[in-house]
């Protein structure tokens, strides 16, 4: 018998107490919506083959517990088309020592998304 491979990741769910806002923030960073929207309880955005959901909440705060990385054809253009939209990434474009330009920006609900590309040359993980 084989062993179950991981395959890849379908999903990631992200919690939010104003769906509207949330909504407005992934638009504006030209997240294409596929299901729900601003007066819905879940909203689900196109990522990739892959997709990035919002489900409102209101259980209680919500708070840091990680970062979602999101490969771009182009970070130095993600990062004008955030500022554009009046959003407010965290710093300029840079290179890191592992090989990727990449950028963080924090969604309304304090989760953080890093946009990241790898650099020419850098080997793959």
């Amino acid at each position: 018998m084989n062993e179950p491979a991981v395959e890849s990741l379908s999903a990631i769910t992200l919690a939010t107490h104003d769906m509207a806002r949330a909504v407005a923030f992934y638009e504006a960073l030209g997240f294409p919506r596929r299901y729900g929207g601003p007066d819905e309880a879940f909203t689900s955005f196109a990522l990739g083959s892959s997709f990035l959901n919002v489900i409102a909440d209101t259980r209680g705060p919500i708070s840091w517990w990680g970062r979602v990385i999101i490969y771009v054809s182009d970070v130095d253009g993600m990062y004008r088309k955030a500022q554009a939209a009046g959003l407010t990434p965290e710093f300029a474009p840079s290179d890191a020592p592992w090989g990727e330009r990449y950028f963080h920006i924090v969604d309304p609900d304090g989760h953080e998304l890093s946009f990241a590309r790898p650099l020419p040359g850098a080997k793959e993980a």
